[in-house]
């Protein structure tokens, strides 16, 4: 049984470019430690029918250790991309996701959510202060890249 989503960290940043732009550079997650801080490597273990992964190993520089752990996606391209961890020795539970909302002026409105229950003990403000700062970063990572490639 899938363990309940926890309270989640979400925010939210414009881009100035078409959520189809916005997603591709998501979907892209073999390329995230170019440009993700934290993300130390990304092995990407599955691909569906478009090249897309299905299944990721990760890596990121955590805070006091490495943090590894495997995602599964799920996507409704260009709208919408998910994903969860299998429970690992540093993951209990995470579930994250990308919603790309254009606006009428032609940007995207691009909400990460994110929830994260480490396997190891962390207070509770704590982790939502990690939450805030790998989502706020994130985003702004995306942003960067997403106006690289479109300029």
């Amino acid at each position: 049984m899938k363990p309940a989503m926890a309270e989640s960290t979400v925010h939210s940043i414009e881009i100035d470019a078409p959520a189809a732009a916005c997603f591709e550079v998501a979907a892209d997650v073999e390329s995230y430690p170019e440009w993700a801080a934290g993300v130390k490597q990304v092995e990407v273990l599955e691909e569906d029918s478009e090249g897309r992964p299905l299944r990721a190993a990760f890596v990121l520089e955590g805070f006091v250790k490495e943090i590894s752990y495997e995602l599964t996606y799920d996507y409704d391209p260009p709208h919408r991309m998910s994903w969860r961890a299998d429970p690992s020795p540093d993951i209990a539970m995470l579930e994250g996701s990308y919603t790309f909302n254009e606006t009428e002026e032609g940007a995207t409105e691009v909400v990460y959510a994110l929830s994260v229950i480490p396997s190891f003990n962390l207070p509770g403000f704590v982790r939502r202060q990690a939450e805030k700062q790998i989502v706020t970063t994130a985003l702004r990572g995306l942003r960067r890249r997403v106006q690289e490639r479109v300029t």
